[in-house]
């Protein structure tokens, strides 16, 4: 057995799962090999004496293990209805995740394929495909006795406690600027706060432009090239479905994915993807309200207006791969400036496939 890559938890974690999974699994494990993805969980890839390959989650202490399982139940639900994905492996108790020691994991089929972050037409088409069937799927679930909770929330941003957090980071920016140790990061991270900063002054009335009546349902969560893998042109698997509870808007699991940062940043052709995806989108779940696909363009600019994702964690309390959290927190900010320039003619981009 080799642990490829030394976690941050400890050198001797990779060792440790796989003992969890010796013990509860039955698997007995040839490879571990840490994975450099994902923020939420550790993940790794394991290869067994039995010839099996699995991806295995181990969940950090704190984490919310039964909104893990039912974020598990959601993928389950999307395979068994011909939606490309991994299936859990359960432990030998039938448990999706096991919790018997001290290292909650949940165990997976390993998926072909790989992750693009700059899809082509027909990948596109085949990702707004599978989020069209997701939300045509997923639309009759249960929201619970108060669905709206979250979108009210996220419809009353307090937007002079993120100024606030902006002249926090600002002022810890400057102080490494003063004693000498400032780096390059430092410098696109003061340039992008103080642009944000200046941004939020449209958050009011971009929020009271939104249609009051958007559809709120289950969702993905975080549909985003990132959690898909492609074969090719196929998509081979969507990944990381993300708790049931609370429901939100479905206008911001279609506006995630069609102007995902890394297509507009890195993508001179971003608006066409856009419209290819909402099309595809729309050819699989033609129930969607019109209304809902008008308003993704703009769900998506105030949640990244309204989020200082990716900065925070550097400055704050740094992630498990900070600097890929730096690189979208500048994909992200470039992005919203390009949507915030661009208003109308995104609006008029949805107005089409929107009917």
């Amino acid at each position: 057995m080799s642990d490829a890559m030394t976690s941050p938890a400890g050198s001797d974690l990779g060792g440790r799962v796989a003992a969890v999974l010796a013990a509860s699994y039955g698997l007995e494990v040839r490879t571990i090999t840490q994975l450099p993805i994902g923020q939420g969980t550790v993940n790794f890839r394991v290869a067994c004496d039995d010839g099996l390959e699995a991806f295995v989650k181990n969940y950090p202490a704190g984490t919310d293990l039964g909104a893990e399982r039912e974020a598990i139940g959601l993928s389950t639900l999307a395979v068994e209805a011909g939606i490309p994905g991994a299936q859990v492996l359960p432990n030998e108790k039938g448990k999706v995740i096991d919790a018997s020691g001290e290292l909650p994991v949940s165990v997976w089929e390993w998926m072909p394929g790989r992750v693009e972050t700059r899809l082509s037409a027909t990948q596109m088409t085949a990702a707004g495909d599978a989020l069209g069937r997701i939300h045509a799927l997923f639309a009759p679930l249960p929201t619970g006795p108060d669905p709206d909770a979250a979108v009210q929330a996220w419809r009353t941003p307090d937007v002079d406690g993120l100024a606030a957090t902006i002249d926090k980071l600002l002022k810890i920016i400057a102080g490494r600027v003063r004693d000498g140790v400032a780096d390059t990061f430092d410098v696109e991270a003061q340039r992008t706060l103080l642009e944000r900063r200046s941004m939020l002054d449209r958050v009011p009335g971009l929020l009271d432009d939104l249609p009051e009546k958007l559809t709120v349902q289950v969702l993905h969560g975080d549909y985003s090239p990132v959690n898909l893998l492609f074969e090719g042109e196929t998509l081979s698997a969507v990944l990381d479905y993300r708790p049931p509870n609370p429901p939100f808007l479905l206008s911001y699991d279609l506006g995630r994915m069609a102007f995902y940062p890394n297509t507009v940043a890195d993508d001179p052709g971003w608006a066409d993807s856009a419209a290819t995806f909402i099309r595809a989108y729309r050819d699989a779940h033609s129930a969607v309200p019109a209304v809902d696909v008008r308003a993704c363009g703009r769900v998506a600019l105030l949640q990244l207006l309204t989020s200082l994702y990716g900065v925070k964690q550097h400055y704050l309390k740094p992630g498990l791969f900070q600097a890929d959290l730096d690189e979208f927190w500048l994909l992200r900010h470039h992005t919203a400036g390009v949507l915030l320039a661009q208003l109308a003619e995104t609006d008029d981009l949805l107005a089409e496939p929107a009917n």
